[in-house]
């Protein structure tokens, strides 16, 4: 009669409408195989194009709560095709860090350190278990290994399946004592998740999943980026993942290069009207022609009026060219990119020729010299990068391996290195230059005034005004490329801002140089370029 009831009961589960059971209530807290398989099919049924019924916080529950029932149950391995469990006694006295194997196919074990033999692994440091020695000499430790499919479980707010985001692998790492808290070590684990090469637009994290919030967070976790594996080391014990998030997506870039290309346009305008300036000034202002600080300017916006051509043209070419044509048009958008930056450096060191040396400054030929540099080193640079043969087609590509972006800049997997050195550091080296030159400039002109009044004054609203101008000239809109990997807010601040420089370099050229009543109080907070470069570089 027992046997029979078992039977009706099975065939009712079996029968009863599937739908039911992504509501997370038919199985909750039942733990046997097919349990674990009828909850299971819910990873793929909970999806944004299924019709399935689905409660993800109550199926996210079941699953938090597995571990715990497996430390109560007498089955100390769980062994199934999504699902890889298993029970360790682990003593509190134990001499040695322990490691043990998350091989996707192998249910968790004691392992050497050999991470070449295991890249999947777990590190547990024994200070984690020597901190528990006073209350117990053994624990019992649960060790999970979840393949959560591509649905919407454990995804949370974070990840949007659109765009390419997801968990690496589907797969989730659980530690757990059961009702042993383990919050704060003092030495952290270490996660160890192997993955092949990955493409350069996608960004690595390591999260834990908070129960609390029903989402991924990092807090408590560092990440480790490595060629073939990535690190996590978290301070805590629970359902631990690495995410793959696009730093592009298609959506995104769509909209970075309309922004860059509406600002690129209107800075193009006025670096063209800045240039036409500079000439009718020449000829109507005998002493134009020998000053070097406009030349300079005029330099400046030459090679961003140039540099902005030469981006439109490469966002616009569609498809990209191949071979040789490909190969020239990105050495020439490198050529005058190291211009531009080259030009912004000239712009520091000028200004600190003229407002913080001040004597001694002479120069034979000044400008001429600087003209070598601004557009010679440049040249070098391009040339031996061309000839390691480092130009060619570049793609974004998201985690489906679509192309969001394609343009002819370095080959992505050749030129890494090139990339590094002659544009992030020729640029970090230009900008670190500008930015000291920048601060000393604003130090002098906020605290000479005060000193020579000798007592206190209100806000020097000149002086904002005259390091902001100045710091169009010296490239500080370039500056905010730093602060991209806060969030998407300060990319598109990068791209608006960066975009209008032109804009900026205009209306700092005409406040200098047909100055109304209250730009003469202004451009008198540092002394005029031209009165000092006259007399000293002539």
């Amino acid at each position: 009669m027992k046997n029979s009831n078992n039977i009706r009961e099975q065939w009712r589960r079996k029968t009863e409408p599937s739908r039911n059971v992504c509501l997370g209530l038919i199985n909750e807290g039942q733990y046997e195989d097919f349990h674990l398989e009828n909850t299971a099919d819910c990873f793929t049924k909970c999806s944004e194009s299924g019709n399935e019924p689905c409660d993800l916080e109550n199926l996210q529950r079941y699953w938090l709560k597995f571990e715990y029932h497996l430390l109560e149950s007498p089955t100390s391995i769980v062994n199934m095709s999504f699902l890889k469990a298993a029970v360790q006694n682990v003593s509190t006295h134990i001499s040695e860090d322990l490691f043990f194997s998350l091989t996707p196919s192998q249910v968790p074990g004691l392992v050497t350190e050999d991470e070449h033999e295991h890249p999947d692994r777990v590190r547990l440091p024994r200070s984690l278990f020597e901190s528990l020695k006073e209350n117990r000499s053994e624990v019992l430790l649960a060790i999970t290994v979840l393949d959560v499919g591509p649905g919407n479980l454990f995804k949370g707010p974070q990840l949007s399946l659109e765009d390419g985001s997801c968990v690496l692998n589907n797969r989730l790492v659980g530690l757990s004592l059961g009702s042993i808290p383990v919050k704060r070590l003092a030495e952290p684990l270490e996660i160890t998740f192997s993955h092949q090469h990955l493409p350069p637009n996608m960004a690595l994290s390591c999260v834990f999943w908070d129960a609390t919030k029903g989402d991924w967070s990092s807090t408590g976790c560092s990440t480790e980026l490595r060629a073939q594996r990535t690190i996590c080391r978290c301070d805590h014990l629970t359902f631990f993942a690495l995410l793959l998030k696009p730093i592009l997506d298609q959506a995104t870039v769509q909209s970075l290069i309309r922004i860059s290309q509406a600002g690129c346009g209107a800075s193009m305008i006025f670096l063209a009207f800045t240039i036409v300036l500079y000439v009718v000034l020449r000829c109507y202002r005998q002493r134009f022609k020998s000053e070097d600080a406009p030349k300079i300017h005029v330099a400046l916006s030459m090679s961003l009026f140039l540099l902005n051509l030469t981006f439109f043209f490469n966002m616009r070419h569609r498809p990209q060219p191949s071979g040789a044509t490909c190969q020239a048009q990105a050495a020439v958008f490198h050529y005058f990119l190291l211009c531009t930056f080259t030009w912004m450096g000239l712009e520091a060191f000028h200004l600190y020729l003229l407002v913080i040396k001040v004597f001694n400054t002479y120069f034979g030929h000044y400008f001429l010299k600087l003209s070598f540099v601004g557009w010679g080193l440049p040249a070098l640079i391009v040339f031996g990068t061309g000839t390691a043969d480092s130009y060619g087609r570049y793609a974004i590509r998201d985690k489906r391996n679509a192309t969001t972006l394609e343009l002819c800049w370095f080959q992505e997997k050749t030129a890494v290195s090139a990339l590094y050195i002659t544009v992030h550091g020729y640029f970090l080296v230009t900008s670190l230059f500008s930015a000291v030159v920048l601060g000393l400039v604003a130090w002098k002109i906020f605290t000479l005034p005060r000193a020579t009044a000798g007592k206190e004054q209100g806000p020097n609203w000149k002086g904002v005004l005259t390091v902001l101008g100045l710091s169009s000239l010296v490239g500080a809109t370039w500056w905010l490329a730093i602060l991209m990997p806060l969030g998407w807010s300060t990319i598109y601040i990068f791209a608006l801002c960066n975009s209008l420089q032109g804009v900026f370099i205009f209306c700092w050229f005409t406040t200098l140089y047909f100055p109304s009543r209250s730009a003469v109080a202004l451009s008198s907070s540092v002394p005029r370029a031209d009165q000092v470069h006259t007399t000293s570089h002539e």
